[in-house]
This record gives C-alpha cells, structure tokens and sequence, in this order.
C-alpha cells in the first residue's frame, strides 16, 4: 500500500508542475515621465498638475530638496540632499522637491492655509526650470503656481 501513495505523492507533485508552467505573465510598462505632477494609482485619485502624488513619508526634510522622476515608485527615486548641490543634477523631465523652513506662503516660504506646510516643485523640462508648483503638504492641493525668474 505505501506504493500508491508515494505514487499519487510524486503524480501531484507533477500536475502542480505543469499547470504552474501554464500561467501567464503580465508586463506593465511604467508611464513616460511627465512635467505634471501625478499621484499614485493606490491613492486612487486622479492625476492632475493640481494634485501633488508624492507620498508625505517621501518628501524631503525641512530645508532639504529632493530630485523626483515622475512615473517612477517611490523606492525608486534619489534621496534627498541639499539643494544647491541637487538643483544642477535634475535631469529633463525630473522634479526638485523643496520643503522650505520659514513660514507663510509663495516664495521661499513654508506654511500653507491653516499652517500646513507646503512644498515647492520646480518642473525641469530640457534641464531648465519652467514652472514653480507650491503645494500644501497634507492635501495634496496645489495653491500657487509661479515662473521662474
């Protein structure tokens, strides 16, 4: 009798073989980056220059910047530094993330409506600025939106 089962044993073994061989393989090929901020398909919400997409937990300290390459996962992307060393390796296409130190709104400031801190994304296209994007951190929401100088 131990035959059989050791038998059926080795015949299961096989069958769960062959069907693993048969399953299928999905690809998913990340979107080109983009000067738009976006936000990750897990917040559900939709991608918009007017929503942030980037995790709280991944923005950089006060006073620091951090280069982000949108349609990249957060695991993904440089880690933060500081910012006159960051602000000449943005490639085309990437973000320099600022979470400024002082407070109020707009330039070089650090509090948004209600006293949430904000951050400013400076869009690269081709290496250079183009647009100025300020933030309210916990939101998400965009509240001022400026040119470079």
């Amino acid at each position: 009798m131990r035959a059989p089962r050791n038998l059926l044993g080795i015949l299961g073994v096989l069958a769960l073989g062959a069907t693993a061989g048969c399953a299928r393989t999905a690809v998913v090929q990340a979107p080109a980056p983009s000067d738009r901020p976006s936000v990750g398909a897990a917040s559900g919400r939709d991608n918009s220059e007017r929503t942030l997409g980037i995790p709280p937990g991944q923005l950089p300290p006060p006073g620091r910047c951090r280069v982000w390459l949108p349609g990249q996962p957060p695991g993904h992307q440089p880690t933060s530094g500081r910012c006159d060393v960051l602000a000449s390796e943005v490639p085309a296409g990437a973000w320099l993330v600022y979470r400024p130190l002082t407070e109020g709104r707009g330039r070089a400031k650090g509090a948004g409506k209600k006293g949430h801190s904000v951050v400013r994304v400076t869009v690269y296209r081709d290496r250079t600025p183009t647009v100025i994007r300020i933030f309210d951190v916990i939101t998400g929401r965009l509240l001022e939106e400026e040119t470079p100088d």
